[in-house]
């Protein structure tokens, strides 16, 4: 099979226009795959991942073809944004911080009134509501805000007719035909796909500690996260298992002493899970500024900062971020230990996967 080359016209929405029929130009964009699919080195035939690859990065997913699940989470930034809050369809925000995507962890089975305390892994979206990653990647599309689908079956009709899907679904799934849940699945694969694992910290690791060697402020940043400070008893860099960078528990902060936004409340309807939000994984975290669900920290020093001076006392805040009075338990950090932790937390960038070619965007501007 030759490289896979379609063009066709795309259409994006005027900024700031709420109708989804005020377009703009059509401009000439011309999707390019290579002649063998990618190796994503997943269980499944590469096909699937590399059809979610482009459904990933296709605005004409969108109501009104102006906005692609890429729009909100950029590769570069590592597949997080650099705003607070996401522009949609109709020029209008999201209500929260878009979430990095790398190394998805999902359990099997959706959340219910049984699960205590949202604590295991695997949840999804800052107030965990969802923990199946294909009824999530569902979820943008059919958003009021960010992508605006309101027919999934007019939605699945407007795929169908798009040239290039024909040959897409066909290699992924033997025939044309396009569902939900096919859509769902591909999605899935190539989500599945983003891992982050070639970071410095990693091979540093892995070579017990010889190459790559930490500088001495790295290495002093890695003692204050670890030891000192014990950030890692909420972001687990290091485990038993291991060093994984994995957030995915839930806790509160301190941000507010009132919130706007209950975050796991929202879905548990328990009034302990009043300002509780999902603790990120760590990885590429120095690429996926602004901070927190609400994007209120600009840098990772205003993040620092909060932990210092800024902790409100909650009536749920973290047994983690309390004295043994019940105060909250601030840290006294000097300026100089706040730039070798920064220094260090830039060690949990991944090149690698920031300029992977097969999770880039298949689509060229002519």
């Amino acid at each position: 099979m030759k490289t896979q080359h379609a063009v066709f016209v795309f259409v994006s929405l005027f900024l700031g226009a709420c109708d989804p029929s005020e377009l703009q130009q059509p401009q000439e964009i011309t999707l390019q795959l290579p002649s063998q699919p990618y190796s994503y080195n997943l269980p499944v035939k590469d096909d699937l991942p590399t059809l979610g690859r482009v459904l990933f990065y296709d605005r004409q997913l969108s109501i009104n073809n102006s906005i692609s699940c890429s729009s909100c989470h950029k590769q570069e930034l590592g597949f997080a944004d650099n705003v607070p809050f996401s522009t949609g369809f109709a020029a209008r925000l999201t209500s929260r911080n878009s979430m990095p995507i790398q190394n998805l962890n999902t359990s099997i089975g959706p959340i219910d009134d049984t699960t205590p305390g949202f604590e295991p892994q695997g949840f999804l979206f800052w107030d965990g509501r969802e923990r199946v990653l294909n009824n999530m990647v569902l979820k943008p599309l059919i958003n009021h805000v960010e992508m605006g689908v309101n027919d999934l079956q007019s939605f699945t009709k407007k795929v169908t007719g798009i040239p290039y899907y024909g040959d897409l679904f066909t290699n992924a799934f033997g025939d044309v035909k396009v569902t939900k849940e096919r859509v769902a699945e591909a999605l899935s694969w190539f989500v599945k796909s983003i891992k982050s694992n070639q970071t410095k910290f990693d091979q540093h690791v892995k070579c017990g500690g010889l190459v790559p060697v930490l500088s001495p402020l790295e290495a002093e940043g890695w003692h204050l996260f670890l030891e000192k400070y014990n950030c890692n008893s909420c972001h687990h860099v290091q485990q038993p298992t291991g060093y994984s960078m994995f957030g995915g528990t839930f806790a509160n902060i301190g941000l507010d002493k009132e919130y706007s936004d209950n975050g796991v409340q929202s879905v548990s309807k328990r009034a302990g899970d009043a300002g509780k939000f999902k603790i990120p994984s760590l990885r590429n975290v120095a690429l996926t500024a602004p901070y927190m669900h609400d994007g209120r920290f600009a840098t990772l020093g205003d993040v620092i900062d909060h932990y210092k001076t800024g902790i409100a006392n909650h009536p749920n805040l973290d047994i983690r971020l309390r004295n043994s009075d019940n105060s909250p338990r601030r840290i006294p950090i000097t300026d100089t230990e706040k730039q070798a932790l920064i220094t260090f937390l830039h060690t949990l960038t991944d090149p690698n996967m920031i300029g992977d070619p097969k999770l880039s965007s298949p689509f060229k501007t002519n």
